[in-house]
């Protein structure tokens, strides 16, 4: 239910899906060499291979990630093979490093709060991030559905200003509307880095929680060589919490269940603040540089090189944990190479291994993939507000 204090404003509730920036989650290869079981949908029981790309709606499509019986698995261990087996991570490396938090006991939308928040803390480790994932209740039907409709843990509101354009973070306008119409109050001066409330669901019930300050770790954006660009006052935060992913362990689905690795750099210079479709600060940049734009588009380049020197230098200079696009490259190589010693083949999506800056320059570039997902693995959900039942729950409160 909504939490009390606050007051559900009537609005239009947006109900389309929105942009998602891609998440790099990281991972250390498998001294074991052993052979995994077949999984259920890959193929080798007969079965249709696994859609990595679809956006899955439980009520649909649990059937299909699930055997009948018992795990056969510690979750601890299906979740570590699931982030192994995730096609679109360039961090692998370090899977076996996953630490599981066990919260499939959570009952209500506050217990769910006090795990996120937890996971936070855990996660952040004094800058040390730390790759975590929480585990709530398994999908048993609609009845009980746990769901965690951000994407992140941690995300910036987007606000649609009335000439059009957006203040904030544009792949969050529509979490930002649903938010506001829910009840949450945005800052009397709203910025471009207003965190989000968690828009939290158990069952029918939905309930905002805004996250402690505290639990928030940023870093503040500068240069080592243009002082101009710390007066912008960009910062990003330190842990890249995926919050709507179904963690699929073949035999049972976990439609909430928030995970984080660390970032790569580029994650946040080149796609956070580059992308024309999110804080578009190349033009920015580049008038600040005094780059000539009218003749080519390399001053894209530029601009796009020291948002993304600067990222680096501020995460080192604040003591955050961050890899660079060159370090995660060389590290997959290294997780595909481990993975052929323990006789695994590598699965990978070839358009979202290879890093959106400098990409002929590394290994990882030169190499093809196969693609054909299998279980246990971190599958893309349908929006809660794109269902029937979660318009349902929305009538209730606009």
């Amino acid at each position: 239910m909504i939490p009390s204090g606050t007051n559900a404003q009537q609005a239009s509730c947006p109900f389309s899906g929105f942009m998602q920036d891609s998440p790099m989650e990281a991972t250390k290869g498998d001294p074991t060499g052993k052979e995994e079981s077949p999984c259920p949908v890959s193929g080798d029981a007969g079965r249709r291979a696994l859609d990595h790309e679809k956006k899955r709606d439980l009520l649909e499509d649990a059937t299909d990630l699930c055997e009948n019986g018992e795990a056969s698995k510690p979750l601890e261990e299906s979740a570590r093979e699931a982030w192994r087996h995730s096609v679109r991570c360039i961090g692998r490396l370090h899977w076996q490093s996953l630490q599981v938090i066990d919260a499939r006991s959570a009952e209500d939308t506050d217990e769910i709060f006090e795990a996120c928040a937890e996971h936070l803390r855990q996660a952040t480790n004094n800058g040390k991030v730390t790759p975590t994932q929480t585990v709530f209740r398994p999908w048993d039907g609609p009845e009980r559905e746990a769901r965690i409709w951000n994407t992140q843990l941690i995300r910036y509101a987007g606000y649609r200003l009335p000439d059009g354009s957006v203040l904030g973070d544009p792949a969050q306008v529509k979490l930002t509307e649903l938010a506001m119409a829910l009840g949450w109050k945005a800052p009397s001066e709203p910025g471009a880095f207003d965190v989000l409330p968690l828009i939290i669901q158990m069952g029918e019930d939905l309930a905002i929680r805004e996250l402690s300050r505290r639990d928030i770790l940023e870093v503040q954006i500068e240069h080592p060589e243009h002082a101009w660009l710390g007066q912008l006052k960009l910062r990003w935060h330190a842990v890249p919490a995926i919050s709507d992913m179904i963690l699929a362990t073949g035999t049972e689905a976990y439609g909430c269940a928030p995970f984080n690795g660390w970032y790569m750099g580029t994650e946040i210079g080149a796609r956070n603040f580059g992308d024309e479709k999110r804080y578009n600060l190349l033009p920015t940049v580049a008038d600040r540089m005094g780059l000539t734009t009218s003749r080519n588009t390399l001053w894209k380049d530029h601009a796009l090189l020291v948002l993304n020197e600067a990222v680096l230098y501020s995460f080192e200079k604040q003591g955050v944990r961050l890899v660079s696009h060159h370090q995660a490259s060389k590290e997959f190589m290294t997780f595909r190479a481990q993975e052929e010693a323990a006789g695994r083949k590598l699965q990978a999506d070839w358009s979202w291994i290879v890093p959106p800056l400098s990409g002929s320059t590394m290994e990882v570039f030169h190499h093809s993939f196969e693609l054909a997902a299998q279980l246990p693995n971190l599958l893309p959900q349908r929006p809660a507000w794109e269902t029937e039942r979660g318009r349902k729950i929305l009538s209730k409160f606009l």
